[in-house]
């Protein structure tokens, strides 16, 4: 996996842990929030494994029960279904996993830790900046009342263009995978356009 998008997945977890006012940290404590966030995504291995297994148990419980009881074939059918669906959120989760051993151990290496901090150090330090260019950005919104993660997902990506020379279509698309894989269904497609907005705004383009 790659070791800066890991880097962003550290960033994240560690912007969730930071206070929201404006204090400035020391790398000390920014660290801690990075040693917390590898604990975390440690943690991700485990339960999605406990996880899956036990939609793999249920589904086995409900295929039994459409042969005990059911009496008609339409609650056949319904159980059947409900079984298969569960399979399949089982399988896909399976999936997922199958990277995490190597997430976590990549999350442990220094130049991870080291970019990730560097993300969150930005957080900090340039916090009023980074909170200025997203409610310029933002259409008929307030910054406090986007939901805290993608706000964080935001915040990342203008810290990584303006701040920390990150290609602009590469920290937009980091951006939308995080989204995908932490916040709600449609999110990824509100920080997308979100980030298109700032992208056009810090190139002095108008909107359209």
């Amino acid at each position: 996996m790659q070791p800066r998008r890991i880097a962003r997945e550290l960033a994240l977890l560690s912007a969730s842990q930071m206070p929201n006012n404006p204090e400035k940290l020391s790398q000390q404590e920014l660290q801690s929030f990075i040693f917390a966030a590898v604990r975390t995504l440690v943690g991700e291995v485990r339960d999605t494994l406990e996880t899956a297994s036990l939609e793999l148990k249920r589904s086995s419980e409900r295929l039994l029960d459409s042969k005990v009881r059911s009496v008609d074939t339409q609650s056949t059918q319904a159980m059947l279904s409900e079984a298969i669906d569960l399979a399949q959120v089982a399988i896909n989760r399976l999936g997922t996993a199958v990277d995490l051993p190597e997430l976590a151990q990549v999350a442990s290496q220094t130049d991870v830790r080291d970019y990730a901090l560097r993300i969150i150090q930005t957080l900090n330090d340039r916090r009023s900046e980074i909170d200025e260019i997203l409610e310029a950005s933002l259409v008929e919104w307030q910054l406090h009342r986007v939901a805290q993660i993608d706000r964080n997902i935001l915040k990342i990506a203008v810290a990584e263009i303006h701040y920390l020379e990150v290609p602009e279509r590469v920290a937009i698309n980091e951006a939308v995978e995080l989204a995908k894989r932490y916040s709600t269904e449609d999110g990824h497609r509100f920080v997308n356009g979100v980030l298109r907005r700032v992208s056009r705004q810090l190139a002095g383009q108008p909107e359209t």
